[in-house]
């Protein structure tokens, strides 16, 4: 399969968004309820569902972020970048798994193929054995293509760093997900529900009260009083999960609502970076009314990579 991919159009640098008409209401409405029903119930059906679901979002994210890098002038190494995102995903969800059921089935007769299975992927070895080979095949992938795409250094970075923005934080997910006792939908549910809050919040406490501006060179929009009101309210659900999560000790889950209302907007920020860096305006058009997948997700990777820090340090 080749590894070009068309060139997105590009549009105009993001701007605040036009006042949405009734018929364009109705549809980010419905298809906010259908992203948000998969989305909810892929992760509390099964931890197939919650992996299935989420490496084919990865898959996405990494794609559109290849075409929009497109749109800038570049040509990474778009399949291989996803396959590597598959493979690091597929990879770390299999390694926690695997930890998990051999320490929980000692007994089970399922144990010895478990440990076998296990000692080939280690996760080690895995992260390790991409971070060298990988920059390896991307030059040779550029050698191959020569000179058919000019740049062949920034081409391989660029299609490492889409890994590494996108492919490492989403395969932490999985380190979030399970607990000691396996795999908990309740962790996700409470991610989740922090993301949510964040962003809720500060719309509503900007639109209420915002006046100074965080970053109006990357998002016009963002004030500091709205990142007041988020940090507040993710608070208030960092207390309020304890319902939900009831073995997890309040300092844990304030540490983690702090993680959520610092990161999450940055992340935000980041991804609005991106966008006007290579002139477009969404990361896709996937979910109509809403721009693509990464403009969805955007808050999880810089929230990621550091609550997962935070639970290995913790234990």
């Amino acid at each position: 399969m080749s590894d070009s991919t068309p060139p997105i159009t590009n549009a105009a640098p993001e701007t605040p968004a036009a006042k949405a008409g009734p018929s364009n209401l109705r549809l980010r409405i419905i298809w906010g309820v259908i992203g948000a029903a998969l989305l909810l119930g892929s992760v509390w059906f099964s931890p197939w569902t919650f992996g299935l679901f989420f490496a084919l979002v990865q898959a996405v994210m990494l794609w559109e972020f290849y075409r929009m890098m497109r749109a800038g002038g570049y040509a990474p190494a778009t399949w291989i970048g996803i396959g590597a995102g598959l493979i690091l995903f597929g990879g770390t969800l299999w390694v926690v798994f695997h930890d998990l059921v051999s320490a929980v089935n000692e007994s089970n007769g399922l144990t010895a193929f478990f440990e076998a299975a296990g000692a080939a992927v280690n996760i080690d070895l895995l992260w390790r054995g991409l971070a060298i080979l990988l920059p390896v095949l991307l030059l040779i992938r550029e050698m191959v293509v020569w000179p058919r795409y000019k740049q062949p250094f920034v081409n391989a970075a660029t299609a490492f760093f889409g890994l590494m923005y996108i492919g490492v934080p989403m395969s932490l997910l999985n380190v979030i997900a399970y607990g000691n006792s396996g795999y908990d939908y309740r962790r996700i549910f409470a991610l989740l529900f922090l993301i949510w809050a964040s962003d809720i919040g500060a719309y509503a406490a900007g639109k209420t009260f915002g006046k100074h501006k965080m970053a109006p060179k990357i998002s016009p929009g963002k004030t500091w009083e709205g990142w007041a009101g988020g940090f507040a309210m993710t608070l208030v659900v960092g207390w309020a999960i304890g319902f939900m999560l009831p073995d997890m000790p309040l300092t844990h889950r304030l540490v983690a609502a702090g993680v959520v209302a610092v990161f999450a907007p940055l992340g935000d920020l980041a991804e609005s970076m991106l966008k006007r860096s290579v002139g477009v305006k969404d990361s896709g058009s996937i979910m109509p009314g809403h721009g693509g997948l990464l403009d969805r997700f955007d808050a999880f990777l810089l929230v990621l990579p550091v609550l997962a820090l935070l639970q290995l340090l913790a234990g």
